[in-house]
């Protein structure tokens, strides 16, 4: 699985997009001694990233469902990471429950994937008490967590900052201009050269509600709508789910309808919630959905997917490796 390459030393590194990905580089660079500087096209508040829509679920053994085994390997090192160098992260688990009428899909689930434990109605009761009467059982995986996009994000550049780092917002880099190791963290944008991306829209709306609380993400197994309730803090929660392949902005009134319908079936009091916020973010994909570090005369990290959160640290741990060592993991490295 691992080779190696030709080492690069300890030369100055310039990271372009402070999302999720690039963050994550700048900070491991930064860390190990690097000269690094942070190029973001957005202002601080990121809201041109893909990052400021994500749901920030660090879930490895559930999105074993419909990822390959890379994902999960990938992801099981992330959460090390996300534990050293965040040891706030919340780890409460994830929960999976589904209604009587989708019991094969939900044990279809059960299959597919690993690292929970079943429990009864009042063992959903302990561990989630505002789901007490809603459903029979459900999958507890308790080695998996949640962040909250909107705030990691800016202790991840109050980090790399702290560590020597040099972010420039509101700065549209060009790769050709820039000094030392260039890595580009463009996301969509990078399809100037890797053609081949495809943008795949992720709806969410936040809803505020004191009428339910939630200490980790809850997924609702369903055949059409599929949904994760993810606890923000301050009463709001994240609904999200859809991953639809359509470039544009915007939610759509059948998703947010379906989302909202889905939230109601996990309790019924979401139907009194209020509506704080719709939005989507275009997350970028290769045609096999797995993420991708191409090295040429510069370093390319994309193709995250649905995973940008879950995969970020590891895929900068690998870059690290290589720029430090020549280190290649050939399962993730393309050297061109």
């Amino acid at each position: 699985m691992y080779q190696k390459s030709d080492p690069r030393g300890d030369s100055p590194v310039s990271i372009i997009g402070a999302g999720i990905a690039g963050a994550w580089q700048a900070l491991l660079f930064a860390q190990a001694g690097h000269a690094v500087t942070l190029y973001e096209r957005s202002d601080a508040d990121m809201t041109l990233s893909t990052s400021h829509w994500a749901g920030g679920m660090l879930a490895p053994w559930c999105e074993a469902e419909t990822s390959e085994p890379v994902i999960g390997r990938l992801g099981i090192r992330s959460l090390d990471l996300w534990r050293e160098h965040f040891p706030n992260t919340p780890f409460n688990g994830s929960l999976v429950v589904a209604h009587a009428r989708d019991r094969a899909d939900f044990e279809r689930f059960a299959k597919l994937t690993t690292g929970h434990v079943r429990l009864d109605a009042g063992g959903l009761r302990d561990l989630e008490p505002s789901l007490d009467g809603r459903f029979r059982d459900g999958l507890f995986y308790a080695g998996e967590g949640h962040v909250e996009p909107r705030r990691v994000l800016p202790e991840l550049h109050a980090r790399i900052e702290a560590a020597g780092g040099i972010i420039k917002f509101d700065c549209d880099a060009d790769a050709d201009d820039l000094d030392g190791i260039v890595i580009d963290c463009r996301g969509l944008s990078a399809r100037d050269e890797q053609p081949e991306l495809r943008g795949v829209k992720g709806e969410m709306i936040i809803i505020e509600t004191s009428e339910v609380e939630l200490s980790r993400p809850v997924r609702l197994i369903h055949p059409r709508w599929p949904l994760y309730v993810i606890p923000r803090g301050d009463n709001k929660f994240m609904l999200g789910a859809t991953s639809i392949e359509a470039e544009d902005t915007g939610v759509s009134v059948r998703s947010a309808l379906e989302l909202l319908g889905a939230a109601y079936a996990v309790h019924p009091a979401f139907a009194e919630a209020r509506i704080v916020e719709f939005g989507s973010g275009l997350r970028p994909a290769y045609p096999d959905n797995l993420p991708r570090i191409t090295v040429d005369k510069k370093i390319a990290v994309n193709g995250l997917y649905r995973h940008g959160f879950l995969l970020a640290p590891a895929l900068a741990e690998l870059t690290l490796g290589y720029v430090q060592r020549g280190a290649i993991d050939n399962e993730v490295m393309r050297c061109v």
